[in-house]
């Protein structure tokens, strides 16, 4: 209809120049120039005219198209133009507007919630193209890694370079798992990586999640399931030996009460034999007592949490050991901030965890000039709660700092190997972790984060 129209009107317009030219020509002829001046200015006007109509059409259409290639759909063309010509034209324009204004609000909408869901998830994703310069990096990411921001991974080279270098290696499409140190904590973070094209860019995606607890956890499994099958088998084998030690002691001694069941030598012997099973009945009675406690750690109950303020908490830990403490001449020291700190969580356990602590400290700071142990508690701009247990004591060595939390595992005379690992297991059920901070001679940080 559009080009019927069209073409209709350039027929009445050729029609038009037609008469005018032949007018002309008339006018020339009999020599009546005003009217051959009036014809050659009706020309003149009926070409222009032409012209218009032709180009007007071409002209609506460039500059629809000027408007796609710069994404601006805000312009509203008339459908009822006086050129009934341009009418269904400017109205599938108006449609072709409409239709690219919502596909770019769907598309929007789609950033957003793309956007919404990196910011929320737990995962760190970062972006970055050939250059190093990053695309896009989520808040997972940044809080993480404690980076405020990043915008070129030659900055994570300088800030973290035991990240870069493990991001840098990992191919494409694998995953690997980095232990990292971040400010006063150390973590482990599983990487994954994957490369994509956009709008002819290569670019690389990093997602990172830290794993620390989950390994941790599987870790304490494995031992708990270890521990459970040793100590099941130890006071399977030991239990009968301990209870036939006792029968044959009480059979020995009920013969050596008769003086005169045997001669005196026999009676000797026998008093040997009694004290022999003496000490095999003590040694697997101590077998099973050492059995029962790590069978206890192994089973260890589920936490019941209610509302412990940690002021109170120090000053229940600081009454019993105060005595133990000054004793031995060490001074104790508790730092709450807030004083109205408080948090979830098992007392009666967590107080095994910083007597535990306080123990160890107290062993670590007995060769001190001035032997110092402080209790200290705050809360993080995240909102969650750390504890810490410090000392000026010998420190720990570098070689056996990865080792203490692992059950058995102990540098001290006597000790058992079991405390720090039932705080670990411990703060594994309140869903927080435990770590420790120390250089040789310079004391010991121990941090419970909730």
């Amino acid at each position: 209809m559009t080009f019927k129209r069209l073409e209709v009107g350039i027929a009445l317009r050729l029609l038009g120049l037609l008469t005018l030219l032949y007018a002309a020509e008339q006018a020339g002829t009999h020599g009546k120039y005003g009217l051959l001046g009036l014809a050659v200015l009706g020309l003149s006007l009926a070409v222009g005219e032409l012209a218009r109509h032709l180009t007007r059409g071409t002209q609506a259409l460039a500059d629809f198209l000027l408007a796609v290639k710069y994404h601006d759909f805000s312009q509203h063309y008339n459908e009822a133009h006086p050129n009934r010509a341009l009418r269904p034209m400017h109205a599938a324009f108006n449609q072709l507007s409409a239709t690219f204004r919502q596909l770019g609000a769907e598309r929007q909408a789609q950033f957003v919630y793309l956007q919404t869901v990196l910011q929320l998830i737990d995962t760190g994703i970062i972006a970055f193209d050939v250059s190093g310069r990053v695309e896009s990096i989520n808040e997972s990411f940044k809080r993480t890694l404690e980076l405020p921001y990043l915008k070129s991974m030659a900055t994570l080279q300088k800030r973290l370079p035991v990240l870069y270098e493990a991001i840098s290696q990992l191919p494409p499409g694998t995953s690997t798992v980095v232990k990292l140190a971040v400010g006063r904590k150390t973590i482990q973070l599983l990487l994954s990586a994957t490369t994509f094209r956009l709008q002819g860019r290569a670019f690389t995606l990093v997602a990172l999640k830290n794993v620390s607890h989950a390994l941790d956890e599987t870790e304490t499994e494995a031992w708990q399931k270890l521990l459970r099958v040793m100590t099941h088998e130890i006071m399977n084998s030991v239990a009968p030996i301990a209870s036939l030690a006792d029968t044959l002691r009480r059979d020995l001694h009920r013969e050596l009460a008769q003086p005169a069941a045997l001669p005196r030598p026999g009676h000797h012997l026998l008093d040997e034999v009694a004290e022999g099973i003496s000490i095999i009945q003590h040694r697997s009675e101590g077998l099973l007592r050492f059995a029962q406690v790590y069978r206890d750690f192994s089973t260890i109950s589920a936490p019941v949490l209610t509302t412990v303020y940690v002021q109170e908490l120090f000053n229940s830990i600081a009454g019993l050991m105060i005595a133990q403490l000054t004793a031995a001449g060490i001074e104790l020291r508790t730092s709450v901030e807030p004083v109205s700190l408080c948090l979830q969580a098992d007392c009666r356990l967590l107080e095994q965890v910083l007597i535990n602590l306080v123990l160890n400290a107290t062993y670590a700071v007995r060769q001190s000039s001035q032997p110092r142990i402080q209790l200290r508690a705050r809360e993080g701009e995240t909102g969650r709660v750390a504890i810490e247990v410090l000392d000026n004591g010998t420190g720990i060595p570098t070689e056996v700092l990865e080792s203490i939390f692992i059950p058995f595992f102990t540098t001290r005379k006597g000790g058992t190997g079991i405390g720090l690992s039932l705080a670990k297991q411990i703060m594994h059920l309140h869903q927080g972790s435990i770590k420790v901070q120390s250089e040789p001679g310079q004391g010991a940080i121990f941090r419970l984060d909730f």
